[in-house]
């Protein structure tokens, strides 16, 4: 989901301040991944089964490993899933190095891979999620098994209006400047704002599902880092979308050689529905699923359509299970 910035990137040691403990969802386990000048929040569903195939999830702008709590448990009969807080997101602190570009995030993606040995792996990412996804599977396609992409943040020549606001993140100032003149809102507030953006229809939200976002907001907006992750990492998508040659995302997904499943929701107001078939187009061997009524977050807003799909990607095209890379 989507937020905002504040001053200079901080020490690890000092980001890596606790406020108080990420939610977990019923099932579900954290677990902690250091790396060098990295470390890595990582959830997942302990699970006894065997011969389910590794998969890892990576969630979008200013989201968490959360994102995915609708879709694991639908699919964790087939899949051994993971899902990664991305550096400064989540309960993972900032990275030694400060860089929050998409390459640095991918970075982060393999070097989990690699330090694990998962791979190859079903990748399943939304939003900056999806961009880093696509960039990791044209790098390592040794990573990667199947690639799924919910509303991938690929270039636009024409963004949507909506979301010029996230863009704008990225400009120096910006998000400083949004940060003093929002002091006064509530964290309900600025959760309320994230599902109109975010969300196809708001009031898929039950009471519940808002109280637990509104208690992540306030552990985030306590974080001393939030806000400057936030604007780097937006900072990150714009330097991205200006890229040519090879580095360019479009380039690279030409590149990706794993089948693609593409899922685009019809009120979408950050990336554009009418990018889908141009996706469907570029990808060498892609699938697509449109769901007009979904938004940004169709994972969380239609699991179970997401989770069919998913479903029958890995069925038909990497069906092969690795009963190695379940945990108990």
């Amino acid at each position: 989901m989507s937020s905002t910035e504040l001053p200079a990137s901080p020490t690890a040691a000092s980001a890596a301040t606790r406020v108080h403990a990420v939610r977990v969802a019923e099932g579900e386990r954290l677990r902690c991944v250091e790396l060098p000048g990295l470390t890595l929040n990582v959830r997942f569903r302990p699970s006894g089964a065997t011969g389910r195939a590794p998969a890892l999830y990576v969630h979008g702008l200013g989201g968490s490993s959360r994102n995915w709590s609708a879709l694991m448990p639908l699919l964790e009969d087939v899949l051994d899933g993971e899902a990664v807080d991305l550096p400064g997101f989540g309960d993972s602190p900032p990275p030694d190095d400060g860089n929050y570009s998409v390459t640095g995030h991918a970075r982060a993606v393999i070097r989990l891979l690699d330090a694990e040995s998962r791979g190859p792996v079903h990748l399943i990412g939304n939003s900056l999620g999806g961009s880093v996804a696509t960039r990791v599977a044209a790098v390592r396609p040794d990573l990667v098994r199947t690639l799924t992409l919910v509303s991938p943040a690929l270039p636009e020549l024409r963004a949507q209006r909506t979301a010029l606001p996230t863009g704008l993140l990225a400009v120096p100032g910006v998000a400083r400047m949004f940060a003093h003149l929002t002091r006064d809102w509530t964290p309900e507030q600025r959760v309320r704002g994230v599902l109109a953006l975010c969300y196809g229809d708001p009031g898929r939200v039950t009471d519940e599902g808002l109280r637990v976002a509104v208690e992540e907001m306030e552990r985030r907006l306590k974080l001393p880092y939030f806000w400057d992750a936030m604007a780097r990492s937006a900072r990150g998508i714009v330097d991205a979308y200006t890229l040519g040659g090879q580095h360019n995302l479009w380039r690279q997904a030409e590149r990706v050689l794993a089948p693609t499943l593409l899922v685009y929701g019809g009120r979408d107001r950050l990336v554009s529905y009418r990018m889908a078939h141009k996706a469907a187009a570029t990808f060498r061997d892609a699938r697509l699923l449109t769901l007009p009524d979904a938004g940004h977050v169709a994972m969380m807003e239609y699991p179970e359509a997401v989770a069919r799909a998913v479903r029958e990607l890995v069925a038909d095209r990497g069906g092969d299970g690795r009963g190695d890379g379940a945990r108990s």
